[in-house]
């Protein structure tokens, strides 16, 4: 039958078939990036066993899918075009795009299933891998259940990509992340900047925002372009050198393994290429790590900070560490500095937000002195540690409130417990930061005291110790009862205003929140 009669719904007489059957085979085909010969032996196999080749195609009726098979395709085959009635979201059709996809969809596979009720063998045949971005995939969902279905694999355009380039997509941790450039651009950037490496598909008029993400995310430089990837007129290139009004919808843009690029092509050490990125690790593990963060560390020569805020960082290989004790702030920045002055892009590693008693200020108060100003600073936020901690108890923190840190290895005490009467006489809820360690075993009792001058004696106090962490705990006390002996260097303590609620839920959890409103006095 020719694609003419196989797309206005003709059937033809049913194929010889085995007695032993009474329905026939559904088949997923992968027919692999373009190049026939890169079809697999079971494709092929399966295409010759077929009754029906089912492929889909634009409009124009030219299918991508039934030219990479030509070959396979006998006079006798049964060949249903499935003809998609858009291909880009204008359309009249009372449900929008979606509506005009799913009814397409449900015709196709009702002239499938027609082949399949007869006892005819269908392979839907696809380009790349049947259940990687594929058009088969809606046959299958609709088709499966309802008949014996195998789906063949094939050699994605990825893998083809990669093939091309001579360039490995991943090593050793590394990890991989498949964009559709259809996403938003804010979230295509956020995705590039927190990934190793990246393929970002379905280019065509997606072209110009995947750029300004790669752009935005600092990956334009290590992006490659590849088009047609086995087919014929296949085009590669660097990403930045490609013209907009060229790119057609088969063509990807590759962010290949950085470990792997820096061992074949080592980048050469510039002094205008250094900088110091102070990173915001979070409170504890990668789950806090923000998109931005996770970039900065994967992309940095060197990675300077506390020993236990490196540890959280993953090893990677040509990354060299630097951890050091978490009591000498200046010399680390000034350590970090140097390095960027000799060309090397440095992150430097700090708990929480590096903006909030942590390393982003210790940086800058040293990149603010000759020789280093000339030095490119930036500062990425990160989870603090008391939203962190008001999120697990829920939200204690709703209204005004004030962060203060209980140390006074920078400051006198005399002045904390001046602002604590300050904030306090203010009625605003407290965040207090390093509250005691092993040398400083007095200041919560104090803290507590002078509270309990302006606060009721009920007032709630969260005790948050590693949260996000392995021994993360949570108590709440009245004010009164807080005991310094539970309290440590990995605590944070919120004390709640006049207004703040303890509540016993439903479901027996309690819940501790500040109301947004404050009564008029």
């Amino acid at each position: 039958m020719s694609e003419q009669q196989a797309s206005s719904g003709t059937t033809a007489p049913a194929a010889a078939q085995s007695p032993e059957r009474s329905t026939g085979h559904l088949y997923g085909v992968g027919l692999g990036p373009g190049d026939p010969s890169l079809m697999t032996v079971r494709a092929v196999e399966i295409i010759a066993r077929a009754d029906v080749v089912a492929y889909h195609s634009a409009r124009h009726g030219r299918s991508i899918a039934r030219s990479i098979a030509a070959q396979h395709i006998r006079p006798d085959h049964i060949e249903e075009a499935l003809v998609y009635p858009v291909t880009t979201e204008s359309t009249d059709h009372p449900g929008g795009y979606r509506g005009a996809l799913d009814e397409f969809y449900e015709a196709a596979a009702a002239r499938l299933a027609a082949h399949l009720d007869a006892g005819r063998t269908v392979a839907v045949i696809s380009e790349g891998d049947p259940f990687f971005y594929g058009s088969y995939q809606h046959m299958h969902k609709r088709l499966a259940h309802r008949y014996p279905t195998e789906v063949i694999p094939g050699v994605t355009s990825i893998s083809a990509a990669a093939a091309r380039l001579g360039t490995p997509l991943t090593e050793a941790d590394e990890v991989l992340t498949v964009l559709p450039g259809t996403l938003p651009e804010e979230e295509l950037t956020a995705r590039l900047s927190a990934t190793d490496s990246a393929v970002v598909m379905k280019l065509g008029r997606t072209f110009p925002g995947v750029r300004r993400a790669l752009e935005r995310s600092g990956r334009l430089t290590e992006a490659r372009y590849v088009e047609r990837a086995t087919m014929a007129g296949e085009r590669t290139g660097a990403f930045s050198d490609i013209d907009a009004d060229s790119v057609p919808y088969f063509s990807v843009a590759v962010v290949p393994s950085r470990i792997a690029t820096a061992a074949e092509e080592p980048e050469p050490v510039a002094a205008d290429r250094g900088e110091v990125v102070v990173v915001g690790t979070g409170p504890a593990g990668p789950r806090w790590l923000t998109p931005e963060s996770r970039g900065a560390l994967a992309a940095a020569d060197d990675l300077v900070g506390y020993t236990t805020y490196l540890d959280r960082v993953p090893v990677r290989p040509g990354q060299r560490r630097h951890p050091s004790d978490n009591k000498v702030e200046s010399e680390r920045a000034e350590f970090a500095l140097d390095l960027a002055r000799r060309g090397r892009r440095v992150a430097v590693v700090s708990g929480g937000d590096p903006g909030i008693f942590a390393m982003a200020t210790a940086v800058l108060e040293v990149a603010s002195e000759e020789p280093y100003r000339s030095v490119p600073v930036r500062v990425l936020p990160g989870v603090t540690a008391a939203n962190a901690a008001a999120a697990r108890a829920g939200a204690p923190l709703g209204h005004d409130y004030a962060v203060l840190s209980l140390s006074d290895r920078l400051k006198p005490w005399e002045v904390i417990a001046e602002r604590l009467r300050a904030a306090a006489s203010a009625d605003l809820a407290l965040a207090l930061y390093n509250p005691g360690s092993r040398s400083r075993t007095w200041q919560v009792a104090k803290a507590r005291d002078v509270l309990l001058e302006h606060r009721a004696p009920d007032t709630p106090v969260i005790l948050a110790r590693d949260i996000g962490g392995p021994e993360e705990s949570l108590r709440t006390v009245r004010l009164t009862d807080l005991d310094p002996a539970q309290v440590d260097m990995r605590t944070i303590l919120l004390v709640g205003s006049s207004q703040t609620r303890r509540v016993r839920r439903g479901d027996d959890s309690e819940v501790v929140w500040t109301p947004r409103r404050y009564p008029e006095r």
